[in-house]
């Protein structure tokens, strides 16, 4: 029972690990400002319903500019994507 509880929580922390995204390795000072980040992606398009920074990424829930639905990882030095879904 043992093993199969750490065999578990070995597979659960990998998971976890590899859902984090890497967006730049650039120090924070380098970042655009959260206020210019938004406004350069609501005039490309996107409406924004959620915004978060994960790490070293802004990240957004929202809509696209055709209205479908988004969740897009972006660098935050340029706003370039890093993943989108």
């Amino acid at each position: 029972m043992k093993h199969l509880l750490l065999a578990s929580f070995l597979i659960l922390g990998s998971l976890s690990a590899q859902a984090k995204k890497t967006c730049t390795d650039q120090p924070k000072d380098k970042w655009m400002s959260e206020a210019d980040f938004k406004k350069k992606i609501e005039e490309e398009g996107y409406k924004i319903k959620k915004f978060k920074q994960p790490g070293s990424c802004y990240e957004i829930y929202g809509t696209d500019k055709e209205g479908k639905k988004v969740e897009v990882y972006f660098n935050p030095v340029d706003a370039s994507i890093v993943k989108m879904k």
